[in-house]
């Protein structure tokens, strides 16, 4: 067992002399600490990370030493903005010998908080939202982006002024033109007043935003918090009578097109970050085929193209 292993990436040549822009390792699976407050803080994570290969002389990377590096990362370390600096560049330096310059890691996880019901106190409900972290060590500089997924509710506008005007002609062909008694109005709409309902569908609002080098926390719950309130319909987890009828109000209150989605999100966003993209999906319930809509906004950072994160 004393004899030497061959080393075969040190030892031949490709066959063809290029370089490479990214070599490592996709889909690790992890266990990670979040370093942020108000959330669960442990998280089933997948990993993809990478260096660098610029010598076109140089078989391969070692990939055991990147696996090592986030293992004991892992172990040691709860994810923010500094701690990724620190593995980034363990990543870059544990890759001296084959010349690596940059890293790259990307951490694609579900981040589990505890939402309180609209009305009913002392009642709620655990929801997820997918998350995805893209950091990238280049020449000294962390390039670290947010994308986050949360889910909505959608009612339409003009569905909305349709049943209205439903609404209206069964009204007149009730009551006619002449006056009427408070008391049976509030009956008839009592009994007809869903004569005919706007529709309404679960949405998704993908968001990915940059992020400070210098920022303490990733601010994901904070991030969450303010495209909901842009939104204004969360979809709720534990409900009663009273939380549901809530929820119909606040689907009334907030109608929208994907159109409308789409800027709300953004016009929130420019309060708190230099660049975001914004890409909404209504999964209609009344065609079978979805609406979307898009929208970015470039800042004065680097900022990684929002295709590449919905493709990965």
């Amino acid at each position: 067992m004393n004899t030497p292993l061959p080393d075969v990436a040190n030892s031949e040549l490709s066959q063809a002399l290029l370089p490479l822009d990214w070599v490592g390792m996709q889909g690790i699976d992890i266990p990670l600490i979040l370093d942020e407050p108000g959330v669960d803080a442990s998280v089933h994570a997948r990993a993809d990370l990478y260096v660098n290969l610029p010598m076109p002389q140089i078989k391969g990377i070692h990939m055991s030493r990147l696996y090592t590096l986030l293992d004991r990362f892992a172990e040691h370390q709860a994810v923010s903005p500094a701690s990724l600096v620190a593995l980034l560049e363990l990543m870059v330096d544990s890759h001296a010998d084959c010349h690596s310059s940059q890293s790259r890691l990307r951490l694609a996880f579900e981040l589990l908080c505890k939402r309180p019901a609209l009305v009913t106190e002392g009642l709620s409900g655990w929801k997820s939202y997918p998350v995805v972290i893209e950091a990238q060590w280049c020449e000294g500089r962390l390039s670290l982006d947010a994308t986050v997924d949360v889910t909505y509710s959608s009612t339409c506008p003009c569905s909305a002024a349709l049943s209205r005007q439903l609404l209206e002609q069964a009204f007149i062909a009730h009551f006619g033109a002449g006056p009427v008694d408070s008391n049976h109005v509030a009956n008839w709409i009592r009994q007809n007043g869903s004569h005919a309902t706007p529709h309404s569908q679960r949405s998704v609002a993908r968001v990915r935003v940059h992020i400070d080098q210098d920022a303490e926390h990733l601010g994901l719950l904070n991030l969450i918090d303010l495209i909901e309130g842009a939104l204004g319909t969360p979809v709720q987890t534990a409900v009663k009578r009273a939380d549901e009828q809530a929820f119909a109000r606040l689907n009334g209150e907030n109608l929208m097109y994907v159109e409308d989605a789409a800027r709300k999100v953004q016009q929130a966003l420019a309060t708190r970050f230099h660049a975001s993209d914004v890409s909404v999906t209504h999964l209609e319930s009344l065609h079978p085929h979805d609406a979307a809509a898009s929208s970015s906004r470039r800042g004065t950072l680097p900022f990684q193209a929002f295709d590449k994160a919905l493709r990965a």
